[in-house]
């Protein structure tokens, strides 16, 4: 019997995303949410392994897959040490950074270490992830913070960026590589990048407090006040943490991180919901201005993708300040499923290359 079927497992900070694809078509797909009350249990991230992996086993079986028809398994890759895009082979050295999470602790690092696990019950299947959190393709002129001390970092939306780009180049019957794009995830997190020919020479860290503010992420904040905010004495080390992660932005203005809510009471007339909206707009429009600084102005289109981009007045606030520096497309939401499979697919019919992680 022909291995036709791609298991790919997508855990995140509130959720674990399943899909099941044959060849190209999906099979199914399902989202299992986690309560606060659930997680609060488990100290490390790591430390959630066997509760999500029974939630995923349990839904396969509930499916009835047929394991003996499963070619791979692909996990979303986590905060790997820095790599550039491509589909890697789950190894021994990938699964001990992600344990010890040098890099940091996020659900997308149990990703590698459940697809691994589930391919080596079966016989003869690898494991894999693709294009990582950590991609890494920035130039050295861009890693320059402004003090040694601190090193510009490349973490962001990689998966979801390079699908969309690739996705934007084939409708335009061009090659990727041959683009030069700016690419604009808007969700939990907003990261911005400038993808040149194929590579994203510099982006915004979109975790770790950069860019534009998000949802729950404050994004870049004035660093001498932010210094004398941590040394107030007011605040813990863990505190502070919460409100450049998780509890920034637009939940620290307007008490909720509900885009679509935020957006119905602008429309219905709220002030501060309205003030908001326009200052995030505003900051995503001035970091695609610097993206398009980075690439001198050469700009074939700029994409706005992720959640908050099915939102068309939102949209339209943004295309009001950047479409004179470029074609201004949209692709709503992110299939970071379908780009999990569709990408280990092409490596096992040898059309993308299957990298070693060192």
């Amino acid at each position: 019997m022909k291995k036709s079927l791609i298991i790919a497992i997508n855990p995140g900070s509130t959720s674990t995303k399943i899909a099941v694809f044959e060849e190209e078509n999906l099979l199914f797909e399902k989202t299992i949410r986690h309560s606060t009350e659930e997680l609060q249990r488990f100290s490390r991230i790591t430390d959630q392994f066997h509760f999500r992996k029974d939630l995923i086993m349990k839904e396969l079986e509930h499916y009835k897959i047929d394991f003996s028809r499963v070619a791979a398994v692909v996990g979303r890759g986590g905060l790997v040490k820095p790599i550039e895009s491509g589909v890697y082979r789950v190894n021994e050295r990938m699964k001990k950074d992600l344990r010890e999470s040098p890099m940091g602790e996020h659900a997308s690092n149990l990703g590698a270490l459940i697809a691994d696990d589930i391919a080596s019950e079966l016989q003869d299947v690898p494991a894999f992830i693709v294009d990582p959190v950590v991609v890494d393709e920035m130039e050295p002129v861009a890693r320059l913070s402004g003090h040694p001390e601190i090193k510009r970092l490349s973490i962001f939306h990689a998966l979801n960026q390079k699908a969309v780009a690739r996705l934007y180049a084939a409708s335009k019957g061009k090659e990727y590589e041959k683009l030069n794009l700016i690419v604009v995830h808007m969700g939990g997190g907003i990261s911005v990048g400038a993808h040149k020919q194929g590579r994203v020479v510099d982006v915004n860290n979109a975790l770790g407090g950069d860019g534009p503010f998000s949802p729950e992420r404050s994004g870049g904040l004035p660093s001498k006040q932010l210094v004398d905010l941590c040394f107030s004495g007011k605040y813990t080390y863990e505190q502070i943490n919460s409100m450049l992660i998780g509890k920034g932005g637009m939940v620290a203005y307007l008490g909720t991180n509900d885009f679509r809510d935020i957006s119905r009471r602008a429309e219905e007339g709220d002030e501060s919901a309205l003030l908001v909206i326009d200052a995030a707009a505003y900051q995503i429009s001035k970091e695609i201005g610097s993206m398009a600084a980075v690439l001198e102005g050469k700009v074939d289109s700029i994409i706005l993708t992720g959640g908050m981009a099915y939102q068309k007045s939102f949209n339209e606030k943004i295309i009001s300040r950047v479409s004179f520096i470029a074609e201004v497309v949209i692709y709503p939401g992110e299939d970071e499923m379908k780009a999990l499979a569709f990408n280990v697919i092409l490596a096992l019919r040898g059309q993308l290359q299957i990298k070693e992680y060192f």
